[in-house]
């Protein structure tokens, strides 16, 4: 018997790519100050060109306050989810 589509539970790590991050749109889980949705604004290149982005630039839609956080943060499902929900 299959799961109805409402009841699945939700995947505890967000699958994402580096490559694939600039301007993709997020949801904060908690909002903080009505900052709830994000777009990623810059994928932060390191010096070295053979090693992988660590960081990335988010911009809050309802502020425009921008803040840099690590990449791989984006995939704990608890505190963000992809797209805008």
């Amino acid at each position: 018997m299959a799961t109805p589509p409402g009841d699945r539970p939700r995947p505890s790590a967000n699958p994402i790519q580096p490559a694939k991050l600039l301007r993709s749109k997020w949801t904060a889980a908690v909002p903080v100050a009505r900052e709830k949705h994000f777009i990623v604004t810059r994928v932060i290149e390191p010096d070295d060109p053979s090693m992988r982005p660590e960081w990335v630039e988010i911009e809050a839609v309802h502020s425009g306050r921008v803040q840099r956080i690590a990449w791989r943060a984006l995939r704990d499902a608890s505190v963000w989810r992809q797209g805008w929900v």
